[in-house]
């Protein structure tokens, strides 16, 4: 029997919403232009796919959506900050992101900056709240200290400064690779790997999920890549072509489309298979692999 993705990422897609809404501070609290800020770019909609990913990470291993939600909504407002600071002159100079004006050309660049800071030192504290929830507290700091340096310059921002370093300049595949596995496959890793962990997988499990999830954080960034090539605003909700004029190092740059699909297509395949040992209740994980692949924005 196939597995019921679209209806299982509209319900957890919904309970990640209502979340967000509750944990955000309200327009009107005082300073009110940074939390109308914050809640421009994270309410904007999105495919909520890393605070899915923390959920399917858990049930996985046994666990429920509850026990993870904040340190879910904790990785949706990771990304969403990354957002509102990738799109500012200084990085991509991005005009829409999830079809609407991004956050600097609504509030000004400083606010745009400020709300990206607020968003990411709300995430940690989301975290220390999830401490609730758990079974064994004990769990937290490490997710801590795993989901900090999956942001940090061993990850995500790391990935992000090779990358600006990188455009317009001849690269080996071993710094594309490196580039987009910190980039953009280290808080896929991570939001699969930390939902297991706070659901209590065994070590087994949790590595089976992260595996899991590197791999398809690289066929995300992959296909996100293709698509820039490919797609168009209305499908996006944020230009295309951005790459080739900022000169990026891409897969379908560096190897060419068909290979790069290809590629995608083997990861996602690497991705389903570390997830066997967990049978059934990894299914969510294994649709959302075909997801990734077949998505058009």
């Amino acid at each position: 029997m196939s597995f019921d993705l679209a209806g299982y990422l509209a319900d957890r897609r919904r309970l990640v919403d209502a979340a967000l809404d509750r944990i955000l501070p309200a327009e009107d609290v005082p300073p009110a232009t940074v939390h109308r800020a914050m809640r421009y770019s994270v309410l904007a909609g999105g495919k909520r796919l890393r605070p899915i990913l923390v959920i399917a990470g858990a049930e996985a291993v046994g666990g429920v959506a509850e026990t993870v939600m904040p340190t879910a909504c904790a990785l949706e407002c990771i990304h969403t900050y990354s957002l509102i600071h990738d799109d500012l002159p200084a990085m991509d100079d991005d005009d829409y992101r999830r079809g609407r004006l991004t956050n600097h050309k609504v509030f000004g660049d400083a606010i745009a900056i400020l709300a990206g800071d607020a968003l990411v030192t709300l995430a940690f504290r989301l975290v220390a709240d999830n401490v609730t929830t758990v079974n064994d507290a004990r769990v937290i700091p490490t997710v801590v200290r795993e989901l900090a340096d999956a942001a940090g310059t061993f990850g995500m921002v790391g990935g992000q400064v090779v990358d600006i370093e990188s455009e317009g300049k001849k690269i080996t595949a071993e710094a594309l690779d490196y580039i987009h596995l910190h980039k953009t496959a280290a808080l896929i890793r991570v939001s699969l790997r930390t939902g297991a962990m706070l659901a209590g997988g065994t070590p087994a499990a949790v590595e089976a999920v992260t595996v899991a999830g590197e791999r398809l954080g690289l066929a995300f960034q992959i296909v996100d890549d293709i698509l820039d090539v490919e797609g168009n605003l209305a499908e996006l909700g944020k230009s295309a072509g951005s790459d080739e004029r900022k000169k990026k190092a891409t897969y379908p740059a560096f190897h060419g489309l068909d290979v790069s699909r290809e590629k995608a297509r083997s990861l996602v395949a690497d991705a389903k298979a570390a997830l066997g040992p967990l049978g059934a209740a990894a299914a969510p994980i294994g649709a959302l692999a075909d997801y990734v692949l077949e998505r058009r924005s």
